[in-house]
């Protein structure tokens, strides 16, 4: 009996100890890293959704930002809904954080992040 208690107590503080660290790496990681799209000359011209954010989108993003399984719950289908994750600060986040990137294959290219950015400067312009 003593030792199956040991045992028990073992996978447990194990189990506790594996939890604490993923929680702890998570928060650590979520870090933004902008400091290659702030050394770009800045964008002269307007930002739209429809001429330069939409296309961004569906290359990038739609493949697991939709349909009923969307991936965290987030779809990117839509001028609206790719507007409202904009506006909670989840899209620009995700795709400036080099340490935990969106899209998972890797961070977008600095002048292609840097769009998103000035859409969001510009007042997330449709059209």
């Amino acid at each position: 009996m003593k030792i199956k208690l040991k045992a028990m107590y073992r996978k447990f503080t194990l189990l506790t100890v594996s939890v604490v660290v993923i929680v702890l790496y998570n928060c650590t990681t979520n870090t933004i890293d902008e400091g290659d799209v702030e050394d770009l000359p800045p964008i002269q011209e307007v930002v739209t959704y429809e001429d330069d954010v939409q296309a961004i989108i569906v290359t990038n993003c739609v493949n697991c930002h939709s349909g009923p399984n969307a991936n965290a719950g987030l779809q990117l289908t839509s001028y609206v809904n790719v507007r409202a994750a904009a506006e909670q600060g989840n899209l620009v986040n995700r795709i400036n954080n080099a340490a935990n990137p969106m899209p998972p294959s890797g961070q977008l290219p600095p002048e292609t992040r840097q769009i998103i950015d000035q859409w969001v400067a510009d007042g997330y312009l449709q059209n």
